[in-house]
């Protein structure tokens, strides 16, 4: 394969599971609040398995898609959030949860089918069963990482979002106020520090080895479960 085809086969094999994977976690958040009360993404279409309601060409392609030719020890990326109102749900702060919890939920489900469907890669034809295991290699991949990564308790991630809901409401209006910064609180811990640390000659990767660990737990556990160890 010439330098073209190469990178066309690797833009295959990841673009494929990672469109999946963000398409499932968001309409999974707005599928959940309509169910329970709150309309706000059904009404702009984001309740959709339509990759291009919730696609966001340079966070979900372009970043990562750089950050993966670079060689990055950790991809990262994002997608158009679904617009939520928790107000608008019946029970707000139960809901906040369970809204929150589905996007994460939906990834591992995925990642499961990912690994069941592993069984099947010998029925295929040589070349398409190459195509089809890096493929699934890869769903099974993302789909913990963007779970596991979500589920980091910093807001507006979903791990952020169960926090507010499951603690008490002073210490959750106060873990609130962090959602405006939450973002930048994360790109200071998982490559602002390290950097930090590498030039004071210190190992400062805390949160990228505590995500690098998890998803490796919970990939080791999905592939004893769906019989592939």
């Amino acid at each position: 394969m010439g330098q073209l085809p190469n990178m066309l086969y690797l833009a295959s094999i990841w673009v494929i599971p990672v469109v999946i994977a963000v398409t499932f976690h968001e309409a999974a958040h707005g599928f959940v609040a309509r169910f329970l009360g709150d309309e706000t993404a059904w009404k702009l279409g984001r309740v959709s398995l339509n990759p291009i309601k919730h696609i966001d060409p340079v966070g979900t392609i372009l970043l990562p898609g750089f950050l993966l030719l670079l060689g990055s020890p950790f991809l990262f990326g994002y997608a158009k959030p679904v617009p939520v109102n928790f107000r608008a749900l019946r029970n707000p702060r139960s809901g906040m949860v369970w809204v929150a919890a589905a996007g994460p939920a939906m990834n591992i489900a995925l990642a499961i089918l990912a690994a069941l469907a592993f069984h099947l890669v010998g029925y295929l034809p040589v070349t398409a069963a190459q195509w089809a295991a890096e493929n699934l290699k890869n769903a099974l991949i993302i789909n913990v990482v963007l779970a596991v990564f979500n589920m980091f308790p910093i807001p507006p991630l979903d791990g952020g979002r169960i926090a507010v809901g499951v603690l008490p409401d002073a210490l959750a209006a106060r873990f609130a106020r962090l959602e405006p910064y939450g973002m930048l609180i994360l790109i200071g811990l998982l490559f602002i520090l390290p950097m930090l640390g590498a030039q004071l000659g210190a190992d400062l990767n805390i949160v990228s080895q505590v995500i690098a660990s998890s998803t490796g737990s919970v990939i080791r556990t999905i592939l004893r479960l769906t019989g592939n160890t």
